[in-house]
């Protein structure tokens, strides 16, 4: 029989481990319980007491769930027949989503969910809708747990996003102007962040990851992957864990993808992966994240998207703090878009005017992060 300390009130946002709910004591007021299989132990629960307390995805023996119910608990079960689970307490890795990856028999998860979400994309029945708000709640819970956050909202991870074009080839000069980028961040101590996709994403990620390793090293590794230089290249994966295989001791890093564009496959280099069904969340999240900073690659559409999010965020101090807006692309821009100039203009006066930043160089864009630290609004 399980054993509970003395008793005493909790105001506790999830447990997901039964480590961690062992820990409480016998009153279970205002907590929410994650995915722990109660069937196999004796837990006294005609003793504890249940107020405002809600079991997501738990399993019980159904006597134990029938006297839970009686005593006020919410009970959510497990929902079947999907390929995700929308109550998981952690994020993904690499391994996970690729599990039963083959290049010509492709059955990874990664697929399967992407399959699976692809039947009903445009128009979810109800079902569907709340198992996929309920999966990326989850992982916005998992992220809050990553990252931490004090009273004013700064994470105790000094998060600087990096973001780009998804089709920049592993052979243009951008993909090794970000890598050194995130490389020298890393070593100084922040936590680097993309969209988690190929392109400007995994130069991000692999920077990061080859932290701390030789120059020597890094271009050894950047010849590697230009062997399969596209994500729709043949060789494309092996690649890359060819380079895991010479550096299995890579440093941390975020990556935020999105099912949504689910035809991109996830990168290997990045340690943690929130994988997003809603793409609109997925961006903000990685915008907002990034305290520290976000530097922009040359990109299309859907970096200027992200640009002008980030411009918006900072415009209205929507986080609490302003952070810095380094462009690394001068001719990107500054003359093909006009980009740099009219964000300028639009931030004229503004506390993040002096925020932004523009240049080709990877150690002027390192200098410019670690020169200007986040503003407190």
């Amino acid at each position: 029989m399980v054993k509970f300390r003395n008793p005493k009130e909790h105001i506790i946002r999830g447990i997901k481990s039964l480590t961690d709910f062992l820990a409480l004591d016998a009153y279970l007021e205002n907590c929410t319980i994650v995915g722990i299989d109660f069937r196999g132990n004796g837990f006294p629960w005609p003793d504890i007491r249940i107020r405002n307390t809600t079991f997501l995805g738990c399993d019980f023996q159904p006597h134990d769930e029938s006297l839970l119910r009686q005593k006020g608990a919410y009970i959510y079960p497990r929902f079947t027949g999907l390929p995700y689970d929308p109550f998981r307490g952690t994020l993904y890795n690499w391994q996970e989503l690729l599990s039963g990856h083959h290049p010509q028999d492709d059955q990874s998860l990664d697929l399967r969910i992407y399959q699976h979400f692809s039947r009903t994309r445009f128009n979810p029945d109800i079902n569907e809708a709340l198992s996929q708000r309920m999966h990326d709640h989850a992982i916005d819970d998992a992220l809050r747990d990553l990252f931490g956050f004090d009273a004013h909202g700064m994470s105790h991870r000094k998060c600087v996003g990096m973001m780009g074009g998804h089709g920049t080839l592993r052979t243009d000069p951008y993909f090794e102007k970000v890598a050194r980028t995130a490389k020298s961040l890393t070593e100084h101590g922040y936590y680097i962040a993309s969209g988690g996709g190929p392109g400007i994403m995994e130069a991000a990620n692999f920077g990061a990851w080859m932290a701390h390793h030789s120059e020597n090293s890094l271009s050894e590794c950047l010849a590697i992957l230009s062997r399969a230089p596209h994500y729709s290249d043949p060789g494309y994966f092996d690649a890359a864990r060819e380079v895991l295989a010479l550096h299995p001791d890579g440093a941390q890093s975020l990556a935020i993808p999105t099912w949504f564009y689910g035809h991109e496959p996830s990168n290997l280099f990045a340690t943690e992966i929130a994988k997003y069904f809603s793409n609109s969340i997925r961006e903000d999240t990685l915008l907002a994240l990034s305290l520290h900073g976000v530097i922009y690659a040359p990109g299309s559409a859907g970096t200027t998207q992200e640009i002008f999010m980030d411009a918006a965020q900072n415009h209205y101090c929507t986080h609490n703090f302003y952070s810095p807006m380094v462009f690394l692309g001068r001719k990107r821009y500054e003359i093909d878009s006009l980009i740099f100039p009219v964000l300028r203009q639009l931030s004229f006066g503004k506390e993040y005017h002096e925020l932004m930043h523009l240049t080709d160089a990877p150690d002027d864009a390192v200098d410019f992060i670690l020169k200007h630290p986040p503003v407190k609004g």
